[in-house]
């Protein structure tokens, strides 16, 4: 992930996620999605919108009407951002102890420690 790529902001990151859930959709559509969980308004989220589509976040198709957004990455792609922002600042770069800390500060699921098991098994392998 390049280093110029603009980091979604807080504000920025429940848009996203319904952009994720969703797909491409109007602005109306994501202030509905949002207003279902927490008070906002319409303006608010087109404002948001505008600036997240320059900053590169999100592309709008305004070849229609009402102009619909998708965003510019992938959820995955956005995660492996911030967690590699999130191990530079705050663990020295080091996975080995943000991965750690995200274990031993929340409570996992069988499945989620079953594929951390086989991830691990599969990076054991790849450096062998």
């Amino acid at each position: 992930m390049s280093k110029d790529m603009k980091r979604p902001t807080d504000a920025e990151l429940p848009i996203l996620r319904v952009l994720w859930d969703l797909g491409p959709s109007t602005v109306r559509e994501v202030f509905h999605a949002l207003s279902a969980t927490r008070e906002t308004g319409y303006t608010t989220v087109l404002k948001m919108m505008q600036i997240m589509t320059d900053k590169g976040l999100l592309e709008r198709d305004s070849s229609v009407r009402p102009q619909v957004y998708h965003a510019v990455r992938t959820q995955r792609q956005v995660q492996r951002q911030l967690v590699g922002d999130l191990a530079d600042r705050a663990f020295s770069g080091s996975p080995g102890s943000l991965a750690l800390q995200a274990l031993s500060s929340r409570k996992s699921t069988p499945e989620e420690r079953e594929r951390i098991r086989r991830l691990l098994d599969k990076l054991e392998k790849e450096s062998s």
